[in-house]
Order: C-alpha cells, then structure tokens, then sequence
C-alpha cells in the first residue's frame, strides 16, 4: 500500500514524524508531503489568490508553503500525480480533535479533502498537553493502522482517531501503555470553543484583538469521542461528507408546499 502523511502542525513536527515511522511498520510505501509552518484551525481553506512554493527536503518527502488542504492538492496533482496514494493519514496532531474540532481542524481538513478527491483518509490526534508524549502512545498507533490496514475505512467515510495521554501513574493498560483501557467506535462530542475577545492596545496605541482564549467547554456524554478519551479510550469516529440534515427535510417541504 502506497500512503500519503500530511498535518497541519508542520512538516518539522514531532507527531509528523511518529506518524510517518509507525506508518512505515505497516505500509510499504511511505510519502510525507505536508505544510511548511504550523496551520492549525484553518479547516479545509485553500490558497487560491496566491503561488505555492514546494520543497523537497528527502526521499518522498516534501513541504508546500501553504495549508493542509494545499498539500493534498499538491500532493495528488503533481508529487504523485502518477502514484496515486491508496490511504491519506493527517496528523498527529499536536492536541485534540473531538466534538466540534472536526470543523476548525487543518488535520481533520486535510482528511477530508482527501475523501473528496476519493482516497480514503484518517485523521488522528493525540488528547494532551505539551510536553507531548508522543513515543508512549506508539504501540496504540501502529495498532490503529494494522487495523486500517487489515479492514480498510468505511465507504465515504473518514476515521477520526483521538488517542488519549496515557497517565505514567497507572498500572500498563492497553497494549502496555498505562492508563488506556483500549479502542472505542464513537460519535462526535460536543466541544464549544467560548466566544471570548480580548481587546488591548499596542504600545503604538492601536487596537488589536485575540479570539479563543477561553479553554473550551465540554459536554460529558456517553459514547462521544469526548467522553471515551476522558475515560482512556482511544476514540474512533467515522465522519461522513454529507452533511445534509436528513431529519428536517419533511418539514421543509411542508411548510414550502403551502406557500
């Protein structure tokens, strides 16, 4: 199986690099093309104002000055434009991707432009807080993708995978790394980002403003991937592209048939 990695933590990232050496456990063919700088939270967004530059920095390995979604692109139109990927992996990122993530995340973005473009695609991402122990949860990676690899990922489908941090204290869990109790199928939590703004001015007196800085507010709801990775599962959530709601489409049409 040929793979394509990418991120959007960067190419020179740590969880780039795990992920390209457990892929290579598993896989026969190994590329890495992969954004330049850090990219995260720019979703699915696409340089389509401005040239992308692209390096080649080793064997099958390439950075593109641009975003996740740019480096598929790239990828897929030009560095193998005539060895199509069979599996696109994103990650690992540099922190969680559960519940609403799944909307702001370059990672996840770069799993579903795969998707589209018809390659099958996983994104993962590790649920911890620097410094990041990205070698303990080796074990549980090479164990998700034997079983990519075995059983391949649901039609129309992406695997959005959250490894929890394992916890040095606890007694070896799931395939020896302490305080993970295994692998969970679950749905996508509830994760709200807080609409904090902090205004301030800088020593020039100009006006500038930071969003985000609130920590994120987390529903506890049994069988979300939010809740599996609080209790130490590895959380498995297959994402779909369509994104129609189903479940409001008679209403519509009858409040429209009356009109």
């Amino acid at each position: 199986m040929r793979v394509l990695i990418t991120n959007d933590d960067g190419y020179g990232s740590e969880g780039i690099e795990l992920l390209a050496s457990c892929a290579a456990e598993v896989f026969e063919d190994v590329w890495i093309v992969a954004p330049a700088g850090e990219q995260s939270g720019v979703s699915q967004a696409i340089s389509l104002h401005r040239p992308l530059r692209l390096d080649q920095l080793g064997p099958q390995r390439f950075a593109v000055d641009g975003t996740p979604v740019d480096s598929v692109f790239v990828a897929l139109g030009h560095v193998m434009a005539a060895l199509r990927p069979d599996l696109v992996l994103s990650g690992i990122n540099h922190g969680p991707n559960v519940g609403y993530d799944v909307y702001y995340s370059g990672t996840v973005g770069a799993a579903r432009e795969a998707l589209i473009h018809g390659v099958p695609s996983v994104a993962l991402s590790l649920v911890a807080r620097a410094p990041l122990p990205f070698d303990a949860i080796r074990p549980l990676v090479v164990h998700v993708l034997q079983g990519i690899r075995a059983h391949g990922t649901p039609a129309e489908h992406l695997l959005n995978v959250n490894f929890p941090a394992p916890k040095p204290d606890s007694d070896p869990g799931f395939l020896g790394v302490p305080g993970v109790r295994g692998v969970a199928v679950t749905n996508l939590g509830r994760r709200y980002y807080g609409n904090e703004v902090v205004y301030r001015e800088d020593p020039r007196g100009k006006a500038y403003f930071w969003i985000g800085g609130a920590w994120p507010r987390i529903e506890q709801l049994e069988g979300t991937d939010c809740e599996a990775v609080r209790q130490g599962w590895v959380s498995i959530t297959p994402l779909g592209l369509d994104a129609t709601g189903h479940g409001a489409m008679a209403g519509l049409r009858e409040t429209f048939d009356r009109n």
